[in-house]
């Protein structure tokens, strides 16, 4: 049970080990895409034909017919991996060794449906998966196995989430074997944890009161979407690239202000500078953030926000 390509490594892992029969594929339905609204299937959809494996794809997996159905499979383990749904206790109580799902985060860390994204934003220097038998609560099941991993300083959320992808389907396959080997024991996760929640556009609005390099962390994770943005002469100008400057070159000016240096366009934060390397202006292309400094003629008291 996946959607997005970061479950396809995992699909492809299983579905080559001799010892077990991958029955069937659970995805979410094809979703409209780009202007024309032409449908397009999910990515785990794609791997699954080229495996020649029965792809189910309902709405919901609450309700009799998706009940009947997993309950005709007759699995011995569901195994979940950014599905994109909660699943009801029905359909993870159904199999011998439950539903297991591989989690991008060190659990109890980062709970929810953004755990790459908020681990980056927040400055996490490591990382890593668990696999964990799905309960009624989010991320809250009891852990099995646990792999960490070190971040790069410049790591962004498109670069990292290949790399635990890979993780989590070797993960998956020692967990799986574990469990049916008997050599696995449960542990329960603490209830105190931290929470990463779907993001939402205004999760990329740019704070320039916070440091350059909080800000700098928060557009790694927020690759490739939100993004960060920020206000500029009232329009929406987005931050495409960047990179933090050290705190003591903050200078005097209030946080927001915009430093018209030609070459390299920097923006004072409440503790150093953030070097603007590439910008789009609301209804314009991205451009050099040099020749978006150059033509709008900068002020010598130019605010962004």
């Amino acid at each position: 049970m996946g959607t997005p390509a970061f479950a396809v490594p995992t699909l492809e892992r299983l579905a080559q080990h001799r010892g077990w029969e991958l029955t069937a594929v659970v995805c979410q339905p094809d979703r409209p895409v780009g202007r024309s609204g032409a449908l397009e299937p999910p990515a785990v959809k794609r791997a699954a034909a080229n495996l020649g494996l029965e792809v189910y794809q309902p709405e919901r997996m609450r309700g009799d017919a998706p009940l009947a159905w997993l309950r005709a499979q007759r699995p011995d383990a569901l195994v979940v991996v950014a599905f994109g749904q909660i699943l009801p206790a029905a359909v993870f109580e159904l199999p011998r060794y439950g539903a297991i799902n591989a989690h991008a985060s060190l659990l109890p860390a980062y709970r929810g449906a953004a755990p790459i994204q908020w681990a980056l934003a927040r400055g996490e220097t490591r990382t890593g998966v668990t696999t964990m038998r799905i309960n009624a609560g989010l991320d809250t099941g009891d852990m099995l196995l646990q792999r960490s991993l070190d971040i790069g300083p410049n790591e962004t959320a498109v670069v990292l989430a290949p790399r635990l992808a890979a993780l989590s389907a070797m993960l998956m396959e020692e967990t799986l074997e574990s469990l049916a080997a008997g050599a696995i024991t449960p542990q329960p996760q603490p209830e105190e944890g931290t929470l990463a929640p779907i993001l939402t556009r205004a999760d990329g609005l740019v704070d320039w009161t916070a440091s350059a390099r909080e800000i700098y962390n928060r557009w790694r994770g927020f690759q490739p979407w939100p993004g960060l943005h920020t206000r500029f002469r009232g329009k929406q100008l987005a931050i495409l690239a960047c990179h933090p400057l050290p705190e003591n070159t903050r200078g005097a000016a209030p946080p927001g202000t915009l430093i018209a240096d030609p070459a390299a366009p920097a923006v004072v934060c409440g503790r150093g500078r953030l070097v603007l390397e590439t910008v789009r202006l609301e209804g314009r292309q991205a451009v050099a953030a040099s020749a978006f400094a150059n033509g709008a003629r900068l002020g010598a008291d130019e605010k962004l926000g």
